[in-house]
């Protein structure tokens, strides 16, 4: 097999003057203690894939990560003619294709600007490079708060002016301004695919609650519908009028926290009154404004409220003709099965299903919600991904794309990990795990890709999805083996001619990029 030191160096592209990084260049690990290890990013040092292609026809590319040493590791091979002997059998069935997927990424949170504030300039460009360029992630698809969450080190809102139903004090804030807007039009400019940005609402402004806070228990004043609906024009138009189109908005973040007296900014919704609510006052609202090319997703909450909190809107006809999609969170997946998906996808064809909200460590005791180079943290990611593609998640968008040593700053305490830490001490900043799971997807599995059937014989500790990339004819595959050994393993690429064999490693991540076999275009 081709040396991955070699096709580092094919594939090597200089990512900015004045830098020395290269696409190629290997992880600096370093060992907090954990399972694994983290890779250390500077200025002057940071590992890049490089912009990494599915190779000439009869061969395929591997790019592996483990818990015992590999990030990103790149290999080529030719098909073989023949399965290997007692190996797991990976079978994909061209002929079945589901939904188109829309991408991967993460969330412009305050706390996540805020952390890269804290860098040298040129530290903050290899950062963003990480995520957004074509010689990193290439995510293409993120989520912004509505002015303030709990990643934030306030509650406010874009008009906390008591009473002012008019919104003549609406304006974007110090922090969309210095946190959000800056490194958004960053990421747009390095990134060869289409940004696609999500808002999403923690709270309306608190005089419009029932109980006058941003947080605690209570809804929307029901008088407050309209100026409400008018406040979500008005930050569309706000940010588009700063240059960041917004392609979505979800409704309310986790409705149902509401209804509890939350630590954090939070607004209660029935499904019935969300229905009524988009049917009467937002949809028309944003349709009067020009702005139905809008995205307008409903839920974004945990998959244990489907199908019944989506169906409850979905099924009023005046309402469904103002959304799109469902948004979920994976925070209940532990204990609700994917089976859900399913049957609300088959309730609503048209409807998208989009994962807008994963995290690790936000139920792990204070001491350990960060865990730097912990690799079951990656696993989990993976495992979800795969999860909810096989289950018409037509996307996966991370948390917070960077928070620092402690997972804040968070101004209800609730700290959590993420792919990137920032040492703001050290001037340096750490992939975690994470980072490399998020990158097994985002980077190879690309805008309006299907997903296509796949399927695992001979192990229940290897997961697997797949999808055709139209626009180049190649085909994606990522394994996740959460076995503590290695496996042999098949893949019958699905002509009947042609096979993939490899070793994937314990605890192991591995995507596959091959042309897809000529019988499937």
């Amino acid at each position: 097999m081709l040396k991955a030191t070699l096709l580092a160096a094919l594939l090597s592209v200089g990512l900015r003057a004045g830098l020395a990084l290269e696409a190629g260049q290997p992880c600096q690990a370093r060992n907090f203690g954990a399972d694994s290890f983290v890779c250390v990013c500077s200025a002057d040092y940071c590992d890049f894939l490089g912009n990494l292609t599915g190779g000439a026809e009869g061969t395929f590319t591997s790019v592996t990560s483990s818990r015992d040493g590999l990030r990103f590791h790149v290999d080529t091979a030719p098909f073989a003619q023949a399965p290997l002997q007692n190996s797991v059998i990976i079978h994909m069935n061209h002929k079945y294709e589901y939904q188109t997927m829309m991408g991967f990424g993460g969330a412009f949170t305050d706390a996540t600007g805020i952390n890269i504030a804290t860098l040298p300039n040129d530290t903050q460009e290899v950062l963003l490079k990480s995520y957004f360029s074509p010689e990193g992630l290439e995510y293409n698809l993120c989520r912004v708060p509505i002015a303030g969450s709990d990643f934030s080190t306030r509650p406010y809102s874009y008009d906390d002016v008591e009473g002012d139903v008019e919104l003549t004090h609406f304006s974007l804030t110090e922090e969309d301004y210095k946190y959000k807007l800056p490194y958004i039009h960053r990421a747009m400019e390095m990134s060869e695919r289409d940004l696609l940005i999500l808002g999403s609402p923690w709270s309306p402004p608190a005089w419009m609650k029932e109980n006058g806070h941003f947080n605690g228990s209570g809804g929307l004043l029901r008088e407050m519908w309209q100026p409400y609906s008018d406040y979500f024009v008005k930050f569309v138009q706000s940010y588009e009028a700063e240059g960041v189109p917004i392609w979505g908005l979800t409704t309310q973040n986790e409705p149902l926290t509401g209804f509890e007296d939350w630590f954090w900014n939070t607004c209660a919704w029935t499904p019935e009154d969300q229905r009524d609510w988009i049917k009467t006052n937002l949809g028309p609202t944003l349709e009067a404004a020009g702005l139905r090319r809008v995205k307008l997703m409903v839920d974004d909450h945990n998959r244990d409220t489907l199908p019944w909190y989506p169906a409850t809107i979905l099924e009023d006809p005046d309402t469904n003709k103002y959304v799109d999609g469902i948004a979920l969170h994976w925070y209940s997946d532990d204990w609700t099965g994917p089976s859900v998906m399913d049957e609300t996808q088959a309730m609503f064809p048209d409807k998208f299903l989009l994962y807008t909200e994963s995290c690790d460590g936000w139920d792990a005791s204070p001491e350990e919600r960060v865990l730097l180079g912990d690799w079951s943290r990656a696993e989990s990611y993976a495992w979800n991904i795969i999860d909810d593609m096989n289950h018409w998640s037509t996307g996966w968008i991370d948390w917070n794309m960077a928070l620092d040593m402690t997972g804040g700053p968070n101004w209800a305490n609730n700290f959590v990990d993420s792919p990137i830490i920032i040492n703001k001490d050290t001037g340096e900043f750490y992939k975690e795990p994470m980072f490399y799971a998020m990158g097994h997807f985002s980077k190879f599995i690309g805008p309006a890709s299907r997903r296509t059937h796949s399927s695992v014989f001979g192990t229940e500790a290897i997961k697997v999805t797949a999808v055709h990339n139209a626009e180049d004819k190649t085909s994606t595959v990522v394994l996740l083996n959460t076995g503590d050994q290695g496996e042999s393993v098949t893949l019958d690429v699905g002509d009947n001619t042609n096979y993939i064999n490899f070793d994937l490693p314990a605890k192991a991540i591995t995507t596959l990029l091959f042309p897809t076999p000529e019988a499937a275009h």
